[in-house]
């Protein structure tokens, strides 16, 4: 590379840390809780990408708050273990034998696999469940799910002493029952309610699509929790984007500012979404 490109390089690099110094500034000591989705984590370097990413948020003053997935990988051991898996509308039939896959995945796999990368990027990190000092307190969601939990009560304290120590909290979407039985949670549904009961700037929801679509499938960048509405009861939002707007709207009216659907394969999505002037993904505000 001549030198003049170089310097060319240096310039635009320089630009654009000084064009995001006033974002730096709005999200000092902010709370960011980001659900990192099973399909969203891709191979080890956009883990690595991701990491660095977050290590950099707590760099410059955001408190990060991540929670993931693992849908994909809890498919895979399903499978080499010979249990098979039934879903009803899209969520996952979780009995005993399988209850003991999911927490192993979630918690000594995909958990660890995200501790260690930010680790490796310099961030202090700790790997928790939602089951971990009362964190997640859940109700059975429906019967015919067996060990599905729905999220009744959300115990923020663990999260904020981390969060003051300057330590990344990493949360598999397990949670407790009253009677001490362990459930699995959707880790959307998970994430939304971390958001709501820290009462989060942003809840960024990652995942394998580029943001919520219009009927000619153009991605919104901006749209208010009624025109969600709206969208999901003319059909246009349908399949698997209902959950996840679902869970935006839940969020918001629980206090979280704002929900950002975007596409987490893409290079720095986090970065973007906060330090830029155009964002990423759908941003989901009340009105």
């Amino acid at each position: 590379m001549r030198k003049q490109d170089m310097n060319r390089d240096w310039i635009a690099t320089a630009q654009t840390l000084s064009q995001a110094l006033p974002y730096l500034q709005r999200y000092a000591d902010a709370t960011v809780v980001i659900k990192l989705g099973g399909h969203a984590m891709g191979s080890d370097e956009a883990m690595e990408e991701f990491a660095r990413d977050v290590a950099l948020m707590r760099q410059v003053g955001v408190n990060p708050v991540i929670i993931h997935g693992g849908g994909p990988m809890i498919n895979d051991m399903l499978r080499r273990l010979d249990i098979k898996s039934e879903f009803i509308n899209g969520k996952r039939v979780t009995d005993a034998a399988t209850m003991e896959v999911v927490e192993m995945v979630l918690s000594g796999l995909v958990n660890a696999r995200i501790v260690q990368a930010i680790t490796a990027q310099g961030g202090r990190c700790v790997g928790v469940s939602g089951k971990d000092s009362g964190l997640i307190i859940c109700d059975q969601e429906d019967p015919e799910l067996g060990l599905v939990g729905a999220p009744t009560e959300v115990n923020p304290r663990l999260l904020r002493d981390l969060a003051d120590k300057g330590i990344i909290p990493v949360i598999a979407p397990l949670g407790m029952g009253r009677n001490g039985e362990t459930f699995n949670i959707n880790g959307d549904t998970a994430a939304g309610a971390i958001a709501a009961a820290l009462k989060a700037d942003r809840l960024l929801l990652l995942t394998d699509v580029a943001g919520v679509k219009n009927a000619q499938g153009e991605v919104l960048t901006e749209l208010t929790a009624a025109q969600i509405r709206d969208m999901i009861k003319d059909g246009t939002i349908a399949g698997g984007m209902i959950p996840k707007t679902e869970t935006a709207l839940n969020a918001i009216e629980g206090g979280v500012r704002a929900a950002v659907i975007l596409d987490g394969r893409a290079p720095n999505a986090c970065l973007l979404e906060l330090f830029t002037e155009h964002g990423a993904g759908s941003i989901i505000r009340q009105g």
